[in-house]
């Protein structure tokens, strides 16, 4: 991108957007876990469950992406923080996602999260597996078959693992 975008928490205004964009990304079939028939509730609950932040990235007033952080687990597994991210597809290609990682683990650290894990990368889905390694994001672990992609039947999906 030729300027960064703001990126600021979200707000209940900013739902329509993003659920536009869920909409999208999940009827797509190839990179996300929820697909087309998601209820707009558990959609909503990624970013606004207990315990979850939501962020949007605007551009000229637009959200052209989003991410939720939240626990990866209750109880003992809350000191490890999820995350998943969406960017716009006219807005696809032009450093956002990284952009938004690295927001994420900045926020993560503030809020006491002492690692971060994806658990449902997929695996064709190789320039997101480039952007998480690129900050400091290791493959920890493989499940095969795991995801059902609309071009390529079913693939691995990777759990991806860094401290913070």
């Amino acid at each position: 991108m030729s300027t960064n975008p703001p990126i600021r928490e979200m707000t209940p205004a900013d739902w329509p957007a993003v659920w536009a964009m869920f909409r999208g990304v999940a009827a797509g079939g190839d990179v996300f876990a929820y697909d087309e028939h998601t209820p707009e509730e558990v959609a909503r609950a990624l970013w606004f469950g207990p315990g979850c932040v939501g962020y949007v990235a605007e551009e000229a007033g637009v959200v052209v992406g989003t991410y939720f952080l939240r626990p990866a687990q209750p109880g003992r597994g809350s000191h490890v923080a999820n995350a998943g991210y969406m960017v716009a597809p006219d807005a696809r290609g032009k450093g956002l996602a990284s952009l938004m990682c690295g927001h994420s683990i900045e926020v993560a650290r503030q809020l006491g999260y002492r690692a971060m894990q994806y658990v449902y990368v997929v695996s064709t889905n190789t320039a997101a597996v480039r952007v998480w390694e690129k900050h400091g994001f290791a493959v920890v672990g493989r499940v095969p078959k795991a995801f059902r992609h609309v071009e390529f039947g079913l693939v691995d999906t990777l759990v991806m693992y860094r401290d913070l």
